[in-house]
């Protein structure tokens, strides 16, 4: 479902999937997804725990920063989702950011050079991607955007969070759920249907 939405969310079309080499990515249910919708699904070269550093290289300029590092609770969801929908304006919309574009080192030094700041929003409208209709649909979203009332509720939804948030040191609270129903080992290794 989440991918779904994803999918329905991006302006171009998702023709790849890059994830981690844990198995809370690579399980039966995204491969066949995978499979099923034509995406490539690539990850990480085994035995190379660093080898996501591309698919990761936000954690800490937007995720990190933005919700911290406080365990929540499953009945924080809601203001969790609130508030990334927020900061998906804002991201894409309103804060530029530079592209490296060379690296070269000079002795002991390493000198980088990078692009001039553009907001992912108007690169996405330099890369002629786009069709017609989705370009007009993204203008049309960003001058509804109000960018002061946007900050004001990114602050409102990250307080909410913090609210609801786990006190640290606190010990976790589970929602009970009825327990999945056992499968097979046979059941995990069918290979997915083709069609």
């Amino acid at each position: 479902a989440a991918l779904e939405r994803l999918r329905d969310d991006l302006p171009f079309p998702m023709l790849g999937l890059d994830s981690d080499n844990g198995s809370e990515f690579i399980n039966r249910t995204l491969i066949c997804y995978c499979t099923d919708t034509g995406v490539t699904f690539t990850r990480g070269r085994p035995f190379n725990k660093n080898d996501g550093c591309h698919v990761e290289q936000k954690n800490w300029a937007v995720v990190r920063r933005l919700v911290g590092y406080a365990r929540l609770e499953p009945l924080a969801l809601p203001a969790l989702e609130r508030l990334h929908a927020l900061t998906r304006d804002y991201v894409n919309f309103l804060h530029p950011v530079r592209k490296l574009i060379s690296r070269q080192r000079i002795g002991a030094r390493i000198v980088r050079r990078y692009d001039r700041a553009q907001t992912p929003y108007r690169r996405l409208l330099a890369s002629n991607a786009l069709s017609e209709v989705r370009v007009d649909e993204l203008a049309t979203a960003y001058l509804a955007l109000d960018p002061v009332r946007l900050k004001r509720d990114i602050e409102a939804a990250q307080a909410t969070l913090r609210r609801r948030a786990a006190p640290l040191g606190a010990k976790a609270r589970w929602v009970t759920q009825p327990a999945p129903a056992p499968r097979s080992d046979s059941s995990v290794r069918q290979p997915c249907p083709v069609g």
